[in-house]
Parts: C-alpha cells; structure tokens; sequence
C-alpha cells in the first residue's frame, strides 16, 4: 500500500498545507510541521483501516500533528517570524487581502478552535468534523457556533469590517 503514498500525498497535499498554515507563522515552522505531517501520514499510512474518509483521516493525523508540534514548541525560545507560502490560487489583490486577514484572525483563536474554523471554511459536514475531531455532532455544532462569533469579533475589532 505504500507504493500508493505518493498518490496519496498529490491528492491531499492541499489539506496537509492549509493544516500546517492555520498553525505556523513563519516558513521554517510551515515546512517543519509539512514535513512531519508527511512522516507521520507515511509511518501510519499501512494501517489505515477505512472507517473513514482518507481525507478525514488526513485531517485527523495533521491537526495531532500540528498540536503537538506546538506543544514542544511552547518550551522554546521564539525567533524571527517570516511570512508562510500561500496555498491560495485567486488572483485578485483585494481577496488575497481578505483572505491573509482571515488567517491572521484564525491565528488569534485558541488552538482547538483553529482546526473547528478550518474544517468550517473547508466545508466538512458536522458528522465528518466530529469524525476528526473526535466529538460528537451536537458538540460540534455548538463549538462551530462559538468559533463564528469569535471570529467575526476578531475580524470586526482588528480589521473593521
């Protein structure tokens, strides 16, 4: 199974990013935890059971990834910040704007309430949120309610909208 990682990884190499992204704020970190995400779906890739979604489990590894990366991190002495690559294809100037200060408010949310926003905005349906997040689907609900407040208060102090 794992001559089908590569395929795997050119299929899902989007969601990898957009995980690592809502978690990093410079281009060393993007690329370590790309990096690790990408060890850890390879490591556990064999005994992925299909019980759920490839892409649900994808979500599943990289958000653990992701928070345990910054978990270590929290013990260590932070450096310079470099802006990330953008994963986005639009062209347009002003919605490349809007979507970087979407990201910036995304960043000033509570670790666990980045991945709700995340699987939010990618357009999971409440039962494959609550597969990933390993929550139930009323729960999720309530918490995606919240993280939408949250957010438009964020975006409404921080960028006037």
């Amino acid at each position: 199974m794992k001559s089908d990682f590569q395929g795997f990884l050119d299929n899902n190499h989007r969601i990898i990013a957009k995980v690592c992204r809502i978690y990093t704020d410079s281009t060393d970190d993007f690329n370590d935890y790309y990096q690790e995400c990408i060890v850890q779906l390879w490591r556990s890739f064999d005994s992925f059971r299909g019980a759920s979604k490839l892409s649900t489990w994808t979500y599943r590894v990289c958000l653990n990834v992701c928070l345990s990366q910054l978990r270590s991190k929290k013990r260590t002495i932070p450096t310079e910040n470099r802006e990330i690559p953008d994963v986005v294809d639009e062209d347009s100037a002003l919605q490349e704007e809007r979507i970087q200060e979407l990201y910036k408010a995304i960043k000033l949310l509570r670790e666990s309430d980045r991945a709700i926003i995340l699987l939010y905005l990618e357009e999971k349906s409440y039962k494959e949120m609550a597969e990933i997040l390993g929550i139930t689907v009323t729960n999720v609900g309530a918490k995606v309610n919240r993280v939408k407040t949250q957010l438009k208060k964020i975006i409404d102090e921080r960028f006037g909208y």
